[in-house]
């Protein structure tokens, strides 16, 4: 029997799938997607953004017009020209009647794409973005011109997200509706290159000279290497910094092909050279102070002004140089970094101010702006409060241990004199025989004393304060031994005789009427003649000029943070002030010391050729010869009152908050 075929076994069903998409195409569909999602995302906030911000964006007719600020000129006493500040010009200078090589030289340190980018540089941006990323720290910037001139003309520089996206669609905006060259017509003019200067035509005629369509390839270098930092980089402040910089922006447009190195390497060869009016010294002090209270005086105008003013150059000089060279050679030996000094003709003219030692160093002003403890500088005001409540110059007081209000005061020596006149305790600088004095008078009659004669820091009422511990600036300390060298007579420390415009229109004019008399004649006399004792046999010593008399009062605060001389002459009332910015004791320098030693060589050097006169006297009718100036009547329309009100408040300086110490506090001892 035939077997049967045997059968395979069926194969097994397999399912069938769908082949998936193709992985590219669903990838690029969801990028798609995405940058659909984001552009629109982008869109609509930038539309909101808009919205937010488009009330404000200005009319471009309103960009042409320059609104300067005015120009000040600062004339010395004897009419040379001080300082220059602001926009004389008021000048646009369009960037086509500018040499090459000056917007060019901007272009190529600041944006150096600004004629390829569209109001923001892309890889600029980023490359600063990732420069500060990896230092941590902000050390690039990523702005352009465009953002730059929109910042200047309608922004503040308050570093806030929403001010940088206001600074980029302004910039935007800008680009829209200029061409490049007058975005950058309206950046060269109008932004700060330093010394008060805005714009480059200013800026030019301010350090050069000249205008800015003369300026060669290195004077050019040195304007925009300004715009970095245009406080810092300003020749006027170091010429040297100011150099280095231009030789960096030399290099900039060598890297950008505007110039070859041979062009470079000549100009770096010779330097930029500043015009002789640019040259400044520490006349700058005196011209921010006279520029500060100039609005108080005029008010707020808009036209170019000439002051003229009560500087004097030559004597300015020389109290540098002598500030100068006792630093040099007791400086660093004393602990004394330091110094300021002030001089006054005797009706408040202020003929020197030097703040500091170097105004390039640092512009804090040492002797406006510094208070300090005057120490024993302080004690003429207790002396004369004593006289004026019934004491003499010959009146005998003890010196011996004084308590007052759980305070003990010691003297400078530790050591006590017994019976003593008021004239040697003055001289001698003793401690506890002032304290008596005061006592005697009253601390209420002290501080009414000192501030009559123009004391307008806050004084405590302390027992403490007879020896100088409320702290008074230089200025106005000096200004406060006027009286005594000037035959009683109230003074305002003053800078400014007259203001004008350009076409010689006078709008102030100072009034010479006299302050007022606040040191009776009575004891006017007796003052000048211990004071004078100070400088013959006592503390002062070492002030005394061989060719005439002097009278002046040490002072030294506690533990030797503060070293003064204040005196003055029959020519001149001068006060110096030694010590450090950080309040750090000095070598136990006292007034009597170095101050009286830079004192005595300024006024020697001052007075030379002035005949010999003796200190004004006082009479019952005195009146001090205004040599200063000749009297002039004051403007048309405007009172006497309201005047020596205005110049009042121009001259006292705002009182700054007074945090009186305890008494526990308090040394135990005055150190002059």
């Amino acid at each position: 029997m035939a077997k049967s075929p045997t059968k395979k076994p069926a194969p097994k069903r397999q399912n069938k799938q769908k082949a998936p998409p193709a992985p590219k195409r669903s990838l690029l569909r969801r990028l798609a997607s995405l940058l659909a999602t984001g552009f629109i995302s982008l869109g609509v906030l930038w539309a909101g953004l808009f919205l937010l911000l488009a009330p404000e964006m200005p009319n471009t007719a309103d960009l042409w017009q320059v609104k300067k600020s005015p120009g000040i000129t600062v004339l010395a006493a004897d009419g040379g020209v001080l300082e220059q500040r602001g926009a004389f010009s008021g000048v646009l200078i369009d960037v086509s009647q500018m040499p090459p090589h000056l917007p060019r030289a901007v272009i190529a340190t600041e944006d150096r794409r600004f004629y390829q980018h569209f109001g923001m540089d892309i890889i600029g941006f980023g490359r600063a973005m990732l420069a500060n990323f990896q230092a941590g720290r902000v050390v690039q910037g990523g702005s352009t011109i465009s953002q730059q001139l929109a910042k200047n003309l309608f922004l503040t520089p308050d570093r806030t997200v929403m001010r940088k996206i206001r600074e980029l669609m302004l910039s935007l905006w800008l680009e829209a509706r200029l061409t490049k060259d007058d975005i950058l017509t309206l950046y060269l003019n109008r932004v700060y290159l330093g010394a008060g200067a805005y714009g480059v035509e200013a800026a030019a005629q301010r350090y050069f000279g000249k205008s800015a369509r003369q300026v060669n390839l290195q004077e050019a270098a040195m304007l925009a290497g300004l715009l970095k930092a245009p406080s810092r980089y300003a020749p006027t402040n170091d010429l040297n910094l100011s150099r280095d910089r231009a030789a960096q922006v030399l290099l900039n447009m060598v890297a950008a092909g505007y110039i070859d190195d041979k062009q470079a390497a000549a100009a770096r060869k010779a330097p930029a050279r500043l015009a002789q009016q640019s040259r400044t010294t520490s006349s700058r002090y005196f011209v921010d102070w006279v520029e500060e209270r100039l609005p108080l005086l005029i008010g707020n105008r808009d036209e170019d002004v000439i002051v003229l003013s009560t500087f004097d150059p030559r004597l300015q000089r020389l109290a540098e140089a002598s500030l100068d060279r006792l630093l040099a050679r007791e400086g660093k030996r004393r602990d004394v970094e330091q110094g300021a000094v002030i001089m006054l003709g005797h009706r408040g003219a202020v003929r020197v101010m030097v703040g500091g030692r170097s105004y390039a160093g640092s512009q804090f002003n040492r002797a406006v702006q510094a208070q300090r403890q005057p120490g024993s500088a302080f004690k003429p005001f207790v002396f004369l409060a004593g006289l004026e409540s019934g004491l003499r110059p010959d009146t005998v007081m003890r010196d011996s241990p004084v308590t007052v209000e759980d305070w003990t005061p010691g003297n400078f020596s530790n050591k006590y004199l017994g019976d003593i006149t008021l004239h040697k305790a003055l001289a001698q600088s003793i401690n506890t025989v002032t304290l008596k004095v005061a006592e005697k008078a009253g601390q209420n009659r002290v501080i009414d004393t000192a501030r009559r004669l123009g004391i307008t820091s806050p004084i405590s009422p302390h027992p403490s304060n007879s020896l100088g511990v409320s702290e008074v600036s230089l200025i106005e300390l000096t200004a406060a031994y006027a009286p005594f060298a000037n035959g009683g007579q109230a003074v305002i420390p003053h800078g400014i005789l007259e203001v004008r415009t350009r076409d010689g229109s006078v709008i102030y004019r100072r009034d010479d009427s006299d302050m007022g008399q606040v040191v009776a004649p009575a004891y006017l006399d007796s003052m000048n003649g211990m004071l004078r004792e100070v400088v013959t046999e006592g503390t002062g010593r070492a002030a005394a000029l061989a060719d005439r008399p002097v009278a002046g009062k040490t002072g030294t605060s506690q533990n030797y943070r503060d070293a003064w001389f204040i005196g003055y002459s029959a020519d001149f009332v001068t006060g110096v002030w030694l010590g450090n910015d950080n309040d750090s004791p000095t070598k136990r320098v006292t007034g009597g010391q170095l101050p009286a030693v830079l004192w005595q060589d300024i006024m020697a050097q001052a007075s030379k050729g002035l005949p010999v006169r003796a200190i004004p006297r006082a009479t019952a009718t005195t009146a001090v010869a205004r040599t200063e100036r000749p009297p002039a009547p004051a403007p048309e329309g405007e009172g006497l009152n309201i005047k020596r009100f205005v110049e009042g408040i121009a001259g006292i300086l705002a009182d700054l908050p007074y945090k009186p110490l305890p008494p526990e506090e308090f040394e135990n001892r005055d150190t002059d």
